[in-house]
């Protein structure tokens, strides 16, 4: 029996339902730490998190009144295309939609290209993006972000694969159409589906 198999095996002992699992997936109670830079120390008071492009008010939204929003908590599995998938994660943040909401979406608005610290990018439809689980989260397991995990703010889009959420944001910007970004061009699937395995070109 391979790796894949007993880690299943093992979840269907503990009473957890391995259907849980996406294929090519493996559970872990750990967060494994993966990203591209170094993890930058971002200051509160002069964050700031923009939404842009293909809308009726360009925004720019300061960590206080990303806070005095309406919280939305969230309880979900996450899965990484590098294959470990981590259950029950809980987060706290802002409904992007409601971000959305105030910016005012045009009609042409098709996309949303995630922007983050270092000129990170991630590509998303824009109907993924409003989904009532997709968030900007601030808290995670009920404090701050940890810094390697992306604090103090990152996307959360969980039933993509998580380079899908990317960390560190800093800005939202509504497209008229499609773009690849950091990953995508460099290979990666530009929807990133785990359910299909959409980890790479071609997948």
């Amino acid at each position: 029996m391979g790796f894949f198999e007993r880690n299943r095996r093992q979840l269907a002992d503990r009473g957890i339902d391995p259907d849980r699992l996406p294929p090519g997936q493996y559970f872990t109670e750990r967060f494994p730490v993966l990203h591209v830079g170094d993890v930058p120390q971002v200051d509160v008071a002069i964050w700031t998190l923009r939404v842009s492009g293909v809308v009726e008010r360009e925004l720019t939204i300061s960590w206080d009144e990303l806070r005095a929003m309406p919280p939305t908590p969230l309880r979900t599995d996450i899965h990484c295309v590098t294959k470990w998938s981590k259950f029950d994660t809980t987060w706290t943040g802002v409904a992007v939609r409601d971000l959305f909401d105030r910016a005012g979406l045009r009609p042409e608005a098709t996309h949303v290209m995630g922007h983050a610290a270092y000129g990170y990018t991630a590509n998303l439809p824009l109907a993924d993006v409003v989904r009532p689980e997709s968030i900007v989260a601030y808290e995670y397991d009920g404090a701050p972000i940890p810094a390697e995990h992306g604090g103090p703010v990152r996307l959360v889009v969980p039933h993509l694969y998580f380079w899908k959420s990317p960390k560190w944001l800093e800005g939202l910007e509504l497209r008229a159409g499609d773009e690849p970004g950091f990953w995508e061009r460099k290979g990666y699937q530009l929807y990133g589906d785990p359910g299909r395995e959409q980890r790479y070109w071609g997948d």
